[in-house]
């Protein structure tokens, strides 16, 4: 009898496959599909981004661990299914990457970043099956930005459409579009048009992703900034009048803002 102790991803396995077993499963987990799983799936994959921006290494494994844990409970779904399993995944993920890295496991000559970014849109162009479509990249785009985030997909139709030529001449034509944009959605708001208004509103935004893009900026960066930003500062003020927003003016919220931004920045310069 083989008592060796089975290697912690395989235990794991084991212990996916044991949560779906119909005698002795958990019912949560015997409910699920890969379409309910799905908000689980982002949830665990955003709190994973986190723990690299803000946590520690044992946050990042917890995370990690939780993210491989949904990618398991999906190909255990399939193998159920009869559809596919791990080894199907792994095996398609290594194939995939072999083929698209003729540089490392061929006998290609690539030299710097920009040139295996170009390879590997070649490689994966040539892998879509032909059609006679007269509208080849925004079908692509279509694709490939349904399942992203707006933000995320905003940043691919952005760099996809400046890489085929649809492209400013230089940056005072990007801002020269932020102004004009901006003018639009303030025009929307101030005729109370908000239908209007929302479209110009992803106008706007587009628009900014187009700035980032020009500056090679990153605009999922800089919003979580933001968003730490503007939490610190929240808590600065909420410590100083204990949690009392009703009872506090606009211009006191106002001074304790900028006494927040200079507590801040005074103890980041330490």
């Amino acid at each position: 009898m083989d008592t060796k102790k089975p290697s912690a991803l395989n235990e794991l396995i084991q212990v996916v496959s044991q949560l779906r077993s119909r005698t002795k499963g958990c019912p949560w987990d015997l409910e699920q599909t890969h379409i309910s799983l799905m908000p689980y799936l982002l949830e665990e994959a955003h709190e994973t981004i986190d723990a690299i921006r803000h946590g520690t290494d044992k946050n990042l494994k917890e995370e990690l661990g939780d993210l491989l844990f949904q990618i398991l409970l999906h190909a255990q779904i399939a193998k159920e299914e009869e559809r596919f399993d791990l080894e199907d995944i792994a095996k398609s993920a290594s194939q995939k990457m072999i083929r698209r890295h003729p540089h490392v496991f061929g006998n290609d000559k690539i030299f710097n970043v920009e040139e295996v970014n170009q390879n590997w849109e070649r490689i994966k162009l040539s892998e879509q099956s032909p059609t006679s479509t007269r509208t080849p990249l925004t079908d692509r785009l279509r694709k490939t930005v349904r399942s992203q985030s707006a933000i995320a997909g905003a940043i691919e139709i952005s760099k996809k459409a400046a890489k085929a030529g649809f492209e400013w001449e230089n940056f005072e034509g990007v801002w020269g579009k932020v102004n004009e944009e901006l003018n639009e959605l303030k025009y929307a708001l101030e005729k109370k048009e908000l239908s209007n208004a929302q479209e110009e509103l992803g106008d706007v935004i587009f628009t900014l992703i187009n700035v980032a893009r020009w500056w090679s900026l990153s605009p999922e960066e800089g919003l979580a900034s933001t968003n730490q930003r503007f939490l610190d500062r929240l808590s600065y003020i909420e410590s100083a009048i204990e949690g009392n927003f009703d009872k506090q003016s606009l211009s006191n919220l106002e001074t304790l803002w900028k006494a927040a931004k200079k507590h801040i920045k005074s103890k980041q310069s330490i």
